[in-house]
């Protein structure tokens, strides 16, 4: 009989480990994704402040030009207002060309998120009309 009871013990001890070993397994899969989302939020992260530096120091360069604008006479103000409402016309299309080299998608599908995986179909397609 005790020889029995040493079996059953074993074969207990036997699923118990079973189960901490797939507990195990699936807390090294959560810790695996977890990484993996905080690198690519790192990445995103990085590249949003290059983003930004950039854009600031655009925004104070387009400052510095408005306020040395202003000195010219009406006219030379006139034409080139009348310039930069036809470049306008272009500068979205340039800003998601921008964006879309930068590693963000730029289609209805993904738009914002950070490119990881290469080129995107939809991206290109967009930029290609």
């Amino acid at each position: 009989m005790e020889k029995r009871d040493i079996f059953v013990q074993m074969d207990e001890l036997d699923n118990r480990l079973g189960l901490f070993h797939a507990e195990l397994s699936a807390l090294k899969q959560k810790v695996k994704e977890l990484l993996e989302e905080n690198k690519r939020l790192s990445i995103e992260n990085h590249q949003l402040r290059q983003v930004f530096k950039r854009e600031t120091t655009t925004e104070r360069e387009a400052v510095l030009a408005a306020k040395s604008s202003k000195s010219r006479n009406k006219e030379s103000v006139q034409k080139s207002s009348l310039e930069e409402s036809n470049v306008a016309v272009g500068e979205g299309h340039d800003n998601l060309t921008r964006l879309y080299h930068e590693g963000f998608h730029i289609c209805n599908v993904y738009y914002g998120h950070l490119r990881t995986e290469g080129d995107c179909l939809f991206c290109l397609s967009f930029l290609n009309k």
